[in-house]
């Protein structure tokens, strides 16, 4: 398909949320880096941002779509570095500091004024250090489901085991089955396909990839290993930055979502109360991606920081 408009599913989404709202502009921006990699983000609504969201690993802008819907409000989604349209790193090396000057970025050229920077997975991992460097660039800061002390053998694992496997398909059927045969996807196979459709391409012969670079990064982890996913991988390596000296360097308001079948736990939501004690927390009853299991939740959560 190659007039496909990447914002065709809107209506779809904001119909299956239960939201009656008018359906914002949706436009895609990109952004030359200094060293020659480019940005790419998705801009909703007619006026400057308000609101700036990081995806997770895996993931792009586009997982925040019912979220922006259900949130009415102008908002700027980024596909991370390896993620989405944003160029692949030469290095492969997507920790959240390697990430977050990309976003200082991109919140340069993009956005008037100070963001609530709300970021799920890795993306909260980044919005720290982004939030604790660009200090004036954000006012309030939104942490979903993940903390720098996440057992990278636990939760993570699901991720690590699901793009362990081939790097190329036959077709995007393929791609839906393995996420469904997973537990992801969104709970039915329309909701899967969609998320397949915008986070995979079709190659020049044919095959389908996924467009972020993580699948890659795995399966080649997975094929030094003998087929198992390494826990020497990409997916570990993100987790284990500085993330708590990211967080007590941060001066904005800090708050903490975390999915009751998420990776933060009970102990990980303490730990993180203890080190962060001006935080607050809210628990979701939802999964380790809120923003899509409970989009309109968090819409008014993130109403509440504007």
């Amino acid at each position: 398909m190659t007039d496909f408009d990447e914002f065709s599913f809107l209506p779809d989404q904001a119909a299956e949320a239960g939201l009656t709202v008018p359906i914002p502009r949706g436009e895609r921006l990109t952004l030359t880096l200094p060293d020659g990699r480019t940005l790419s983000a998705v801009r909703y609504g007619g006026s400057a941002p308000e609101v700036t969201l990081l995806h997770g690993a895996g993931l792009n802008a586009h997982t925040w779509d019912t979220t922006i819907l259900a949130l009415g409000r102008p908002a700027l989604a980024i596909d991370l570095a390896g993620h989405g349209d944003s160029s692949w790193r030469d290095d492969a090396a997507y920790t959240p500091r390697n990430l977050a000057p990309d976003v200082v970025a991109a919140l340069s050229e993009w956005t008037d004024r100070p963001q609530v920077l709300v970021g799920q997975s890795l993306g909260g991992l980044t919005a720290a250090p982004v939030a604790a460097s660009a200090p004036d660039a954000v006012s309030r800061l939104l942490i979903v489901d993940i903390t720098p002390g996440v057992d990278p053998d636990a939760g993570p694992t699901q991720v690590r085991t699901f793009f362990a496997g081939p790097t190329d398909w036959a077709s995007r059927d393929e791609l839906v089955d393995r996420a469904l045969a997973f537990g992801l996807g969104g709970g039915s196979r329309e909701k899967a396909a969609r998320g397949v459709f915008l986070n995979s391409r079709v190659r020049a012969d044919g095959r389908v990839e996924w467009k972020h670079h993580f699948a890659h990064l795995a399966a080649a982890a997975a094929n030094d290993a003998g087929g198992t996913p390494s826990r020497d991988d990409a997916v570990t390596a993100l987790l284990s930055g500085a993330g708590w000296d990211d967080l007590a360097a941060v001066r904005a308001p800090i708050t903490l979502i975390r999915g009751e079948r998420g990776y933060v736990t009970e102990a990980d939501a303490a730990e993180f109360a203890r080190r962060v004690p001006a935080a607050r927390t809210l628990t979701f009853a939802s999964g380790h991606n809120v923003q899509e299991d409970a989009p309109v939740e968090l819409a008014r959560a993130i109403a509440d920081l504007l």
